[in-house]
């Protein structure tokens, strides 16, 4: 019913990212386990009984209650996860299999904390897993080999060899542990079970473990990558393998230690035989707006943050571009710190939003601030970038801070920069249609690879985030059934909301169905779910009802109507 429902909002859909989760339960790496969950000890399940990776339902992690309720929706039985992935190939779309965690960490929790806390964060990121204490803390194990000890207990020590097929199931009979390599390989073994897949991410965001060193120049993490890399390509040959960065980790290491270090940490996997392209989940803000009419980009002559033009351009200007922000006091006073590179004239190697640059020229770490001599291994234009996340809150603002989300229950509960937390479904679709067209253009910005021949950012392979498999409108509206109903209407969902049109663009079709003369927007603003024209009326009388609605004056201005907003100005 999902799939109905997205393949009819969106008929244009190719492929589908599926989300999978296993469920973390402790911010240190070197005890944390990753397993199957479920949402309920005891619950009658059809076509089929859940089991997932050998488990039955009384033998996996039941998931922790926040507020009376499962804090998260269980782990998809594996034999509903065959059905979806053979649902999708029959309706003609490609799938990327994305292996997820989810932190199922309680309020309340005895845990000790790694960042120094009395105890750990409720219900955390995955990319707060580090070494314990955490880099820069005292004591920390940080550039020393207990730091690798560590993280390979966390990554595990399960081989492709322990996983097989019998009775239509994947069986494990390698080492007692719940570790990384096994949630990756149980997925890559029953992705192949499944006929095969066409991308395959061996994890996701797990930033404050691929930052963990075991030397000065040395990340554990990212050698394990490697590793399973291979690992995966072995059971999945014909899949595209890859993992999914965050937009502040793809690009390289800076340590705020003092150490003036920069480390391209991430090249032995992005250069890795086994790895067919680069992934970033993107997140990265396009505006810096405020309220009112005295703010930079105001005064700079952007009318609205829901510009259009204002937005693409933001993907190659801004923050994190042109400028950052040094403290929570300069940007509240909006004092902008030019990015610069004074020793060695490369600025773009401090702009995590400067993709095309990272692309296009040869990585040089800087031990101490001083560049070595010779690059990493990374090739120029070697390999496209995937967006294998990308997406924007339905709120106030959205686009300032689009890694944002609001969850209650959560620590990482925030509202975009300056936002007032009001529902804004058009803040969401200007921010997605503003990425889509930007890199879908052909230009200077998203250039041709001279070594594959194709472009740098694949939009093709852009994966919105995030289609709910739960059916809409029983998702969100189910409330005693899924308790994150609630933060279904300021946050990433695209149920229920991307197939709305904006007011200008029904207007305009208003016009053409009457032979009226073209449209102009000025700050009219809007979604529209259906518009119905329901009875003989004239053109006029059927833009009554979006003048009134909106706010709007009519006036023929150059051949054309001019819908102008009445707040115009405000």
């Amino acid at each position: 019913m999902s799939l109905d429902d997205l393949q009819a909002s969106c008929v244009n859909v190719e492929a589908v990212s599926l989300v999978v989760a296993w469920f973390g339960d402790d911010l240190r790496c070197g005890v944390c386990q990753l397993k199957p969950g479920v949402d309920q000890a005891a619950k009658n399940t059809s076509p089929s009984a859940w089991r997932v990776a050998g488990l039955n339902r009384a033998e996996a992690q039941l998931i922790s209650a926040s507020s009376g309720s499962p804090a998260y929706g269980g782990t998809p039985s594996d034999a509903s996860v065959l059905r979806a992935i053979a649902d999708a190939k029959l309706r003609g779309l490609k799938i990327i299999f994305n292996p997820f965690a989810l932190m199922d960490i309680p309020a309340g929790n005895s845990l000790p904390d790694p960042y120094g806390g009395t105890l750990q964060a409720a219900y955390p990121w995955r990319g707060r897993i580090t070494c314990n204490p955490a880099p820069g803390l005292p004591g920390t194990p940080d550039k020393t080999a207990a730091a690798a000890i560590q993280v390979a207990s966390f990554v595990g020590t399960a081989l492709p060899s322990h996983f097989s097929i019998s009775g239509g199931e994947v069986v494990y009979s390698g080492p007692i542990e719940w570790s990384l390599r096994r949630l990756v390989l149980h997925y890559a073994k029953l992705c192949a079970l499944a006929g095969g897949v066409d991308g395959f991410l061996i994890g996701s965001e797990f930033r404050g473990l691929s930052q963990v060193r075991s030397a000065a120049g040395s990340f554990p993490f990212v050698d394990a990558l490697v590793t399973l890399a291979a690992d995966a390509k072995s059971l999945l040959p014909g899949a595209k393998i890859s993992y999914a960065a965050d937009w502040s980790e793809y690009s390289g290491y800076r340590p705020t230690d003092g150490s003036n270090d920069l480390y391209f940490h991430l090249d032995p996997l992005w250069t890795s035989s086994d790895i067919d392209f680069v992934g970033i989940d993107n997140y990265l803000p396009l505006s810096d707006w405020r309220d009112g009419t005295q703010h930079l980009d105001r005064l700079a002559g952007v009318a609205s943050i829901k510009d259009l033009a204002y937005l693409k351009a933001g993907n190659a200007s801004g923050e994190y571009y042109d400028w950052f922000y040094a403290s929570d006091t300069a940007r509240e006073t909006q004092t902008r710190t030019a990015i610069t590179d004074g020793a060695y004239g490369k600025p773009w190697v401090f702009r995590v939003k400067d993709i095309k640059s990272w692309w296009t020229n040869q990585h040089h770490n800087r031990p101490g601030g001083v560049e070595s001599v010779a690059p990493t291994a990374w090739t120029p234009q070697s390999k496209p970038i995937w967006f294998t996340e990308l997406g924007c809150a339905a709120v106030d603002k959205g686009s300032n801070q689009p890694n944002a989300f609001a969850d209650a229950k959560s620590s990482e509960n925030l509202l975009p920069h300056y936002s007032s937390g009001r529902r804004d479904d058009l803040m969401q679709q200007r921010y997605l249609r503003a990425m889509a067209e930007y890199w879908s253009a052909s230009g200077a910005h998203n250039p041709v690879s001279s070594v594959y021949g194709a472009k740098m950012v694949d939009a093709s392979r852009s994966f919105f985030w995030a289609w709910d498999a739960r059916p809409w409108p029983a998702f969100p509206a189910l409330r005693d059934v899924w308790a994150d109903g609630e933060n279904h209407a300021r946050g990433h969902w695209l149920n229920g909301r991307i197939g709305a049109v904006p007011v200008e663009e029904v207007a305009a079709s208003v016009c053409a169905e009457y032979g009226l003369p073209g449209t102009v927007s000025e700050g009219v603003e809007g979604l529209i779910d259906g518009f119905a024209i329901d009875r003989p009326m004239s053109g006029r009388q059927a833009l009554e009802t979006l003048i009134e609605t909106f706010a709007a004056d009519v006036v023929e201005a150059n051949g054309a109507l001019v819908f102008r907003s009445r707040n115009r100005g405000s």
